[in-house]
């Protein structure tokens, strides 16, 4: 599927927001709402549109604390990547999980309430899985930019 102009509108409108009215949405691109429609639904169908999630403020679940952490893994076991992947996907608290290039070899995203609940994360959760080499975190002081709209010429 080869996108157009009112295509890329769409899907950075989407991006900004997915709560927005079919009606409201063919507003913004200059489109009546029946087409518009059909092609957000074009989107979706040839994935260009995943999914559509609420954006939760984890501050009001008093989830205080993101942290980043860079894991290495021990590569002489047999299915070491798969068996980190497995532990991994069960662990609520990793957001997000990277293979990466560099040092490490894999990038975690994690969110938790409190310091002392990332402690019992690495203790409890991480540190007994037997893949794991080595494990280096980084703390997020402050949040200065977040976006959900990805960096593409959408003109």
């Amino acid at each position: 599927m080869k996108l157009d102009e009112i295509d890329l509108k769409i899907l950075k409108k989407l991006q900004q927001n997915g709560k927005i009215t079919n009606l409201q949405l063919s507003k913004d691109i200059g489109l009546s709402p029946a087409p518009t429609l059909e092609r957000v639904k074009k989107l979706e169908k040839n994935g260009y549109i995943k999914s559509y999630h609420a954006l939760v403020d984890k501050s009001k679940l008093d989830l205080g604390i993101s942290a980043y952490m860079q894991i290495s893994l021990i590569r002489q076991r047999d299915n070491a990547i798969n068996n980190f992947i497995d532990q991994i996907a069960d662990i609520d608290e990793v957001m997000e999980c990277y293979n990466v290039t560099g040092q490490a070899d894999y990038l975690l995203k994690i969110v938790v309430k409190d310091i002392a609940a990332f402690d019992t994360l690495v203790k409890e959760k991480l540190s007994p899985i037997p893949e794991i080499r080595n494990m280096h975190s980084m703390v997020v002081i402050s949040n200065d930019k977040y976006s959900t709209v990805l960096p593409y010429d959408y003109s």
